[in-house]
């Protein structure tokens, strides 16, 4: 209990100080924001203009693809909120040796870099993805009761380790090749697959993004529940599961890259 008081106590000096260092780039903030909404909307334009050839994508209609593009924009926002900065790892912090700094700070290193920073432009896919789910269910005929909607509440934590997990796994990356910011990139890139019905791609698609880089299970399989009732037991019982595989092989991968830094610099 003491150590997660003191976990908690650390966080907010975190990010007390971030916020700090915010406040004196307003214009960044600004702009970022702006920049995420329009571009949303250009995805939203984008499934107007199918949908307004195709009444239904196979099976789905346009009230639950958007529904289903909403909810993976909320972990995905929670995470970029919090974890961004590992993105930091694997481009410059560990090839550049400011690694060495977080080991010599008396705080567990992951916990350290996790909580370190925030970004405030996430707030843009949080907003976005609130507003679509809360607009999108008006449209659906799905039989709401207080079960469906704590699950979708209660899902939303371990779906956002998901993206953590495969974040942390492939910036500790870096520790063995001092930069993995392609890597993190190649693999966070498939997250744009959760956006639509997964039953849209073929079945190499289907099977990579449900069991391999497991994303769809961030949105797509929580909604065949959520929006059909369908199956319970695999669409909310996997994405429990996969979070914490992911998270957990993440924590392992972190601390076997420890093992392995040098530090690096110019």
């Amino acid at each position: 209990m003491k150590n997660i008081k003191r976990a908690f106590r650390i966080h907010r000096i975190f990010m007390a100080q971030e916020f700090k260092r915010m406040m004196e780039y307003k214009g960044d903030f600004i702009v970022g924001i702006i920049s995420f909404f329009l571009v949303q909307l250009s995805n939203l334009l984008f499934l107007w203009i199918i949908f307004s050839r195709i009444p239904n994508l196979m099976g789905w209609t346009v009230n639950e693809v958007v529904f289903i593009y909403g909810l993976s924009l909320i972990p995905k926002g929670i995470d970029h909120f919090y974890f961004d900065n590992l993105w930091s790892i694997g481009f410059f912090i560990v090839r550049k040796g400011d690694f060495d700094k977080y080991l010599t700070r008396p705080v567990n290193t992951l916990f350290h870099v996790l909580t370190e920073k925030i970004q405030i432009d996430a707030l843009g896919e949080l907003i976005m993805g609130v507003a679509l789910v809360c607009v999108s269910v008006q449209g659906i005929s799905a039989q709401w009761d207080v079960f469906r909607i704590l699950a979708m509440i209660l899902m939303i934590p371990f779906i956002t380790l998901i993206f953590t997990g495969i974040k942390t796994i492939t910036a500790s990356v870096a520790f063995w090749t001092k930069r993995s910011g392609n890597v993190i990139y190649m693999f966070y890139m498939v997250s744009d697959f959760a956006k639509y019905p997964a039953a849209i791609y073929n079945r190499f698609v289907r099977n990579v993004i449900t069991y391999i880089i497991p994303f769809a299970l961030t949105s797509y399989y929580p909604a065949l529940f959520i929006l059909r009732g369908e199956n319970p037991l695999f669409n909310l019982g996997m994405p429990i599961l996969a979070s914490v595989v992911l998270m957990g092989a993440g924590i392992f991968v972190w601390h076997r890259g420890l093992r392995a830094y040098e530090s690096a610099g110019s």
